[in-house]
């Protein structure tokens, strides 16, 4: 006979499993969101962070500043300031906007599409309409087909 599967571990005794059963969804979703600041912060060099912290410098005390040393705690200054969190991607969308980064904003914009399954024409009616359009970036960024390329002539040949 086929060997038979071992029964899962015993939890620890005095340990009861929170509220039934742990949603998946609500952890897949954290680790995509952890996955995306860490794919980020891979793409934010110490100049760039200058630049997101001065493109948010309204909502950064100057005395924050100097203690907002890598892009992580760029991150973890916005979430504990209610600017960042799972659900919540426009203020940074803005700032990756307002700072010139496409590369940045087109990862987040990724990630609300795919992960959080919203799309542009969703976002409209929050209160903050500020999103970007990054449709106009992924124009920029995608490769140009042959009939667009132009083709140039060849320079004149000198006599």
């Amino acid at each position: 006979p086929p060997p038979q599967p071992r029964p899962p571990p015993s939890r620890p005794a005095g340990r009861p499993r929170l509220g039934g059963r742990s949603p998946p969804a609500a952890t897949a979703a954290m680790a995509e969101y952890s996955s995306l600041l860490e794919e980020l912060a891979e793409n934010i060099t110490l100049e760039d962070l200058d630049q997101l912290k001065s493109a948010c410098k309204e909502d950064i005390p100057s005395e924050k500043h100097e203690e907002i040393a890598t892009s992580k705690d760029w991150f973890s200054f916005l979430e504990k300031h209610k600017k960042l969190d799972k659900d919540h991607l426009s203020y940074i969308e803005h700032i990756f906007e307002i700072s010139r980064r496409p590369d940045l904003l087109t990862m987040v914009v990724d990630y609300r599409t795919q992960v959080l399954k919203i799309s542009e024409e969703d976002e409209v009616d929050t209160k903050l309409t500020r999103i970007p359009s990054a449709k106009k970036y992924k124009d920029i960024i995608r490769q140009p087909s042959e009939e667009e390329i132009i083709k140039l002539a060849p320079p004149p040949k000198k006599a």
